[in-house]
Formats: C-alpha cells, structure tokens, sequence
C-alpha cells in the first residue's frame, strides 16, 4: 500500500462570470485520489473536517477506494484555496489554512495510522511549510526507518510563506530525506535552479541526499526522469483541449507512482536507483498521459489507469501517422 500526508483543501475556483465554484483539492489529497484510479492500494492519512466539506471529501475517499486513515473528523475547518484561472488556463492560489482540519495532527497520530506493509510514503506542497517540520520530519524519518520509499512533490507555493527563504530551506531539507522527487519549473525558479540544465538540477538535488529519481515538469512543453544513470526526457501530446492546468502535477505524480508500482520496482531504494532506460521511459509516458487526459478536464479529474493506457496508445498511432 502507497500512504499520503498532507492537505485536502477546497479550491474555490473563479468563473468568467465572476462566480466561484468550490472543487475539492490539495496536491496531496488529489493524488491520493489519482493513485488510486490507477489502481494503487492507498490511503490518505491526514484527518478531515467533520464540517459539509469535510464529508464530502470522506466521500470522494470512499468512492475511489481511497482508505481514510485518521481515527476520527476534526472539529476544525476545511483549508481553502481561492483559484484564479489565467488566459493561459494557468491558475493562481490565495490559501486560508490556519487551525484547519488537515493540520489538527501531531507526528505521533500520523506515525500511529502507518498501514502496514507501507511501500511508500508520498508527500509535499503546503505540508512542507516549516511550521509543520516538527510534524512532518518524525514522520518520514519514521517511515523510512519502516523501509517505505518518500516521494516528495515540491509544489512550492511562496504565497502561504511568511518568510520565503526559510520555507525554501525547509522544502530543500524535506527533499533531501526523499527517494522520489518531483519538480516544476516553477518550482526550480522558486529554488533558484529556473535557469539550470536537468543536469545541473540533477547534481543540486542528489548532492547529500536520498533522492534517486527526479521528475521534472515543464509545463505543457515537456517532461523528464532523471536517475543517478539515465536522463529520459519526452514532449508532451499536441493538440490536447485544454480547459485548465488544475491538478496536471498531482496527476503526473499519481501515474508516476503508479506505474512504477504496478510495475513492481517500488521494492527498495537500491532498486529505484537503478531502474533502466526502457522501464524511466515507459513511467515517464504513463506519467505524461495521465496529466494530459487531465488538463482537458475541469479542475482535478484524475485519470484511470485503463484511460491512461488507451491514451498512451492513441499518442503512440499519433507518432507514427505523422
């Protein structure tokens, strides 16, 4: 079983008319939700409100098979994220996420929930502010001591920061504890690597770390692997319908992790790292599809792994027509 900490908050996402539209979110909640729909034994660990949000997210839980974690709701409320959409379909985040339902937890509560034969631990965005470090840090160590993988989705978001070079530091010191890591361009700007080659990335990254796989996304243009042996880089489909980029990154992710596991190799970091070129690069498709068939959607609407399989097929026919 694959395991997930951190936020599950409501985007409130503004319309052309002006309207918002409340859509439930937070990066690690949606790619809880989209492990699952690729066919992941999973479960999200962080308790929810006992407020109308709170339940419908138990319910979305239930309905993708995602088993909930923590023993009981929180009296607390549902974080909130105002979304603005750009021409580009790009969105934008003003969050509300003081004495919420996500955060009323301690290490020891989450360290409790671990399922057993947890193979891996995936975590990142708004868990990795340093006012949660005492939370988070006893957490992972814990889990690695158990043997899990860490997959650590970056998804910095400087807007909740009070201090930005401190959660910079913060974020870094969380990715250094990973196995597994995913970046966007975005994020290599926030961390000053916007203008670094993968390779450049690569050695800031492994330099004193855990990390043996790196994801880096780039937007709508491409996407790469990166190991300590190989660098696998793919284009992403032309022509795709998109309607916005809401959850494209935990989409990504949620394929990622998916096809790595039900391919087998989530078996030990030693193993991870040396993952040959043909098996980065089909993880690397599946990783790609997924997102793709998800920025045709409306907010977060993740993929299935049949979906993202006949995707890929219909990308591959593509190809070799042009």
């Amino acid at each position: 079983m694959i395991a997930t900490l951190g936020e599950a908050l409501v985007d409130m996402i503004e319309q052309p008319d002006g309207r918002f539209q409340a859509c439930l979110g937070g990066s690690v909640f949606n790619f809880a939700i989209g492990l699952a729909r690729q066919g992941v034994p999973t479960a999200y660990l962080n308790p929810l409100s006992s407020d109308t949000f709170g339940a419908r997210f138990a319910a979305l839980l239930r309905a993708s098979d995602v088993l909930p974690a923590a023993p009981a709701p929180s009296a607390r409320p549902t974080s909130l994220a105002i979304v603005s959409i750009d021409a580009g379909g790009a969105p934008t985040y003003a969050f509300h996420r003081e004495r919420v339902a996500d955060r009323d937890v301690s290490a020891a509560s989450l360290i409790d929930s671990f399922p057993p034969q947890m193979a891996l631990l995936h975590t990142g965005g708004l868990a990795l502010v340093p006012e949660d470090g005492a939370t988070l840090g006893p957490a992972l160590r814990a889990a690695a001591e158990r043997g899990a993988l860490i997959s650590i989705d970056a998804n910095l978001r400087p807007l909740v920061a009070d201090d930005l070079p401190r959660y910079v530091d913060a974020v870094r010191q969380a990715l250094r504890q990973a196995h597994i890591v995913k970046v966007s361009d975005e994020d290599l700007e926030v961390l000053g690597l916007g203008a670094a080659s993968l390779e450049q990335v690569a050695e800031a990254l492994f330099h004193e770390s855990s990390v043996q796989l790196i994801a880096v996304t780039r937007g709508g243009r491409a996407a790469a692997l990166v190991s300590r042996h190989f660098v696998v880089e793919l284009p992403t489909p032309d022509g795709l319908a998109l309607v916005d980029t809401v959850g494209a990154g935990d989409s990504f992710q949620a394929g990622l992790i998916g096809y790595l596991f039900r391919n087998g190799v989530l078996t030990g970091a030693a193993a991870l790292g040396d993952l040959d070129r043909e098996t980065l690069r089909g993880a690397l498709r599946h990783a790609i599809c997924a997102a793709s068939i998800n920025v045709t959607r409306a907010g977060c609407d993740p993929a299935t792994w049949d979906e993202t399989l006949r995707f890929g097929a219909e990308w591959q026919r593509a190809a070799v027509d042009a």
